[in-house]
């Protein structure tokens, strides 16, 4: 599950990328308690459908779209599809949630390439 964003690494997987400094760490946790992210522009994640800040005060912008941190895209692309695999298969434990919880999930299926 390493090696995405949320889980503060960055640069690539687990023994590649690095920790994203507590200062930069720090910085998004105040914006989101502050309220400083409620205007921010955001893109949306293709995989997971999160809306992600463009732009956060005090945290490099790169930081942000992790997927351009990586040296190679391919690498974070596999990374984010297991990571949604194992999301989907997780969630077989609630059948019989609503249509719109359900929608809300990954888009990539169990086992996708």
């Amino acid at each position: 599950r390493r090696g995405l964003w949320p889980n503060g690494w960055s640069g690539g997987g687990y023994g590649v990328g690095e920790r994203i400094k507590l200062r930069y760490t720090r910085a998004m946790v105040a914006a989101a308690l502050n309220g400083n992210l409620c205007d921010a522009p955001c893109g949306k994640d293709p995989v997971f459908g999160l809306a992600v800040p463009m732009s956060c005060p005090d945290v490099p912008a790169e930081l942000l779209a992790p997927r351009s941190t990586w040296k190679s895209p391919a690498d974070y692309d596999a990374k984010a599809r297991h990571l949604a695999g194992l999301f989907t298969e997780n969630f077989k434990k609630f059948e019989g949630a609503s249509e719109q919880v359900v929608a809300s999930g990954p888009k990539i299926l169990v086992g996708a390439k």
